[in-house]
């Protein structure tokens, strides 16, 4: 349920946590501003919500701190007519922020629960560019390529290959990459059959399950 104490709480995360720390893209803002976050973690977890931290959401994953959100929203660099792959559903949450600025969004997710679960909230609100999939993120999602920007909310060893090949002509995808502990986020933009590197700030994430991310066991 919205409600008055969910709004002023949302306007206080973009402007104490969001814009104060950098984030200066107005679509990013809106839209983080728009999106019910609370409608994305546990009922237990509500009065949290807007909190500058990650939570957890259930089979040892979260939703990522709403900073972190808008931080690789932006860099993204997202167009009205975008297609988007996100990697790693989770809650939903990113999805639907991604849905408030691109045209159409979809969204990989191996773990049944969470994919079963975030259809539900995305389309209770109305986000109805997002198509999740259940699948192994890490080998993309060939059937839509190519993508005009890739998100990853997993941390990967380094950037899988069926990525790259499925991100389009000037396409971007932001990852984090490093060890199983601490990343850093890094963007990466196409260059015909070259990818110009960015690294960015020091993360933290779960792992990236699959075939081209570290391996489940």
């Amino acid at each position: 349920m919205e409600t008055e104490e969910n709004q002023q709480a949302r306007l206080r995360m973009v402007s104490q946590q969001l814009e104060y720390r950098g984030i200066v893209d107005r679509g990013v803002l809106e839209a983080m501003g728009s999106i019910p976050r609370h409608r994305f973690v546990d009922p237990g977890l509500v009065s949290q919500a807007y909190h500058d931290t990650p939570l957890p959401i259930g089979h040892s994953q979260t939703i990522s701190q709403p900073y972190i959100v808008a931080l690789m929203t932006q860099l993204l660099q997202l167009q009205p007519d975008n297609t988007v792959l996100e990697i790693g559903t989770g809650s939903g949450y990113q999805a639907a922020v991604l849905s408030a600025l691109a045209a159409q969004i979809y969204s990989v997710e191996r773990i049944p629960e969470l994919a079963d679960s975030a259809r539900k909230v995305l389309a209770e609100i109305g986000a109805d560019n997002v198509q999740v999939i259940l699948g192994d993120g890490s080998i993309g999602l060939e059937k839509y390529a190519p993508y005009d920007t890739i998100i990853v909310t997993a941390a990967a060893p380094g950037v899988p290959e069926p990525l790259k090949s499925q991100l389009a002509e000037g396409g971007r995808l932001v990852i984090p990459a490093g060890g199983r502990g601490t990343q850093y986020l890094e963007r990466w933009t196409r260059e015909g059959d070259r990818f110009h590197l960015e690294r960015m700030v020091p993360v933290a994430f779960v792992p990236l399950l699959g075939e081209f991310g570290w391996p489940s066991a």
